[in-house]
């Protein structure tokens, strides 16, 4: 999932100055389950905002609503009327969520009050850690299921870089070294020799080059 936080109140406070009606939007998928931007999230900033403005004494109105995802056309059209009668969008989806909400509703400004991080897990209840890069060419399969770009400091393709201890990375020794992991994952699935196949370097094309990547199923697509 998309892991995210919310923004500093005073950061949010400064991007709606000179607002008068705002619609504070959650998204109830990535950014809920992450705690940052579902239903709950969104009544506690409202309620942080109105009591903010009253103490300054400015005339900020919050409406509060949240949709199943911002990133999704049929989620987002229902909401025309309510956001052409505010002056402003504070959008707290993941990076993805506000720029679709933007690019929907042209006249109106579309903020965020999330800082997107990574994709990732529920580690444990309020911990979420980074597990992929998004890379476009994935070698999971010879790597026993740990990511060498994510998990590794260096993001090395074929084995450490020879600075760990103790299983811990040499950069960051709270961080256990991603080939480490692998390592100890493959032995444990009696697949070490496949750690000798040599892993061709990244073609970074395939997730980067000149501009947003797309994806079209013919199939689905209509």
């Amino acid at each position: 999932m998309i892991v995210g936080e919310r923004k500093p109140l005073s950061e949010i406070r400064e991007m709606l100055k000179g607002y008068k009606k705002v619609l504070v939007l959650g998204c109830r998928t990535c950014v809920a389950v992450c705690m940052a931007g579902g239903d709950k999230e969104v009544e506690l900033l409202g309620s942080q905002l109105r009591i903010a403005s009253k103490k300054d004494g400015d005339e900020l109105e919050i409406v509060e609503d949240s949709v199943e995802r911002q990133c999704d056309p049929e989620y987002i059209e229902p909401l025309k009327e309510k956001v052409e009668q505010c002056d402003a969008v504070l959008s707290m989806a993941c990076g993805c969520g506000v720029q679709f909400m933007a690019e929907r509703y042209v006249d109106t400004p579309v903020l965020p009050a999330i800082n997107t991080n990574f994709i990732g897990v529920t580690e444990s209840t309020g911990v979420w850690t980074e597990r992929c890069a998004q890379c476009g060419n994935c070698v999971l399969h010879l790597t026993g299921g740990i990511c060498p770009i994510a998990r590794c400091s260096k993001s090395l393709l074929n084995g450490p870089c020879g600075g760990s201890h103790d299983g811990k990375c040499e950069i960051d020794p709270g961080v256990p070294c991603g080939w480490q992991l692998i390592y100890d994952r493959m032995a444990k699935l009696g697949l070490l020799e496949k750690l000798e196949e040599v892993i061709p370097p990244k073609d970074w094309t395939t997730s980067r080059d000149g501009g947003p990547r797309k994806i079209v199923r013919e199939d689905v697509k209509v």
